[in-house]
């Protein structure tokens, strides 16, 4: 893989990019790192496989957006999620918005730990 970042196009694409570059962990880390700094508590650890990852990052978005708002767009701001891309999405199934948001979140995490590896 070469030194420029592309955005995954999947939730697959992007944790088999982590494990190849062995940031798996790395990605983990920074997740936990950024709900924390959002007040927003979520367990995840390193020897998770990546769809109990996934699946605990859209429970705990699912949960922010129908009992605490404030706090979902708090850990928006702290992931630094762009506020464009989540205006175009459909909201009228939380259940895919909640799976849409969770992998936006997770690129944005990807780039993060992406850019600390190579710059």
């Amino acid at each position: 893989m070469d030194n420029n970042f592309q955005f995954p196009a999947t939730v697959d694409q992007l944790f088999v990019q982590a494990n190849q570059l062995d940031l798996y962990q790395a990605l983990i880390q920074q997740l936990r790192k950024d709900f924390t700094l959002a007040n927003s508590e979520i367990t995840l650890s390193e020897n998770m496989l990546p769809e109990q990852v996934f699946g605990a990052v859209q429970n705990k978005i699912f949960s922010l957006l129908h009992h605490d708002f404030a706090a979902y767009l708090n850990l928006l701001y702290i992931i630094d999620v762009p506020e464009h891309i989540i205006k175009k999405l459909d909201g009228s199934d939380f259940g895919e918005l909640s799976y849409q948001i969770s992998f936006l979140l997770l690129k944005r995490e990807w780039q993060k730990v992406w850019f600390k590896k190579y710059y």
